[in-house]
């Protein structure tokens, strides 16, 4: 079972246990009212994965909703990783709402990304890096290289997990020709993408200007897909204050549809890279 840090553990256990609730016909006010020493708000807060999670309280809730020992006991084991931490749970350069998606990312079997003006942060090289981040004024050098440095780590860890996700990524052409970072910054960048590709680790294609308009014109997205069960298909948008996570069905699909529109107007990764074609 890949890492997948704290954030996604209690989003995994507040689903079983939700879906157990349901199951058994109980509102959160009737497990409030059932004198588990669970109010209804922490009851929520611990449903929705807000929380670390005691086995004392999961075990609790499985007598309540009549679970076998079996389960409640996978369910407590479970609860132990809610508060086990990862790299990125406490380290404090990478925002809240992104470490989520770190966690996510560490476990998904799949991975659709579409960008459209820039190299996503999984496949830049470090030189690209500081120029993305010079160009969002980042506080000082010593931050943008911190930043720099945990892009390093996280593209590490996707990379080697075992075993490995599938990866596919559709980028605009826009985001292979303007310089980030300078001209040297980019022709590396391009090599890499290009190593990337030739090694199979990912799929990348180029959706050129000569599509014209597009169906993702909206902007960047990605789509992750689990195997397990209990944690549902994620789609994630990003805006440079937060964080949107998408996981009704209805949702994902709209973002599948465009995210096929997309790949069906792309081409493959050429070496060099001609723009125009």
């Amino acid at each position: 079972m890949p890492i997948t840090g704290q954030r996604v553990v209690r989003r995994t256990l507040g689903r079983r246990l939700t879906r157990l609730r349901v199951a058994n016909g109980k509102t959160r006010r009737e497990v409030a009212e059932a004198r588990l020493g669970i109010s209804e708000p922490t009851l929520h807060r611990i449903e929705t994965g807000k929380v670390p999670v005691t086995p004392a309280n999961v075990r609790a809730l499985c007598w309540l909703y009549g679970v076998d020992q079996s389960v409640t006991d996978g369910l407590a084991e479970l609860a132990l990783g809610t508060s086990q931490e990862e790299w990125w749970d406490t380290n404090p350069v990478l925002p809240d709402w992104f470490k989520l998606y770190v966690g996510l990312e560490a476990s998904a079997s799949q991975i659709q990304t579409y960008y459209g003006e820039i190299i996503p942060g999984e496949l830049q090289i470090e030189s690209y890096a500081l120029g993305v981040f010079a160009a969002e004024r980042a506080a000082d050098d010593e931050t943008a290289r911190r930043h720099v440095t945990l892009r390093m780590q996280r593209q590490k860890a996707l990379f080697t997990r075992t075993p490995a996700p599938r990866l596919v990524f559709v980028l605009g052409e826009n985001a292979l020709v303007r310089p980030v970072g300078g001209k040297a910054a980019l022709e590396a960048q391009l090599e890499h993408l290009h190593d990337i590709a030739d090694s199979g680790a990912a799929e990348i294609r180029v959706l050129p200007f000569s599509v014209g308009a597009h169906a993702a014109m909206a902007g960047a997205f990605r789509i992750l897909d689990f195997d397990d069960p209990d944690d549902p298909d994620t789609v994630y948008l990003e805006s440079h204050v937060g964080a949107v996570y998408l996981e009704e069905p209805h949702e994902i699909d709209e973002y599948r549809r465009i995210f096929q529109l997309t790949y069906d107007a792309s081409v493959p990764l050429h070496h060099p890279w001609t723009a125009g074609t």
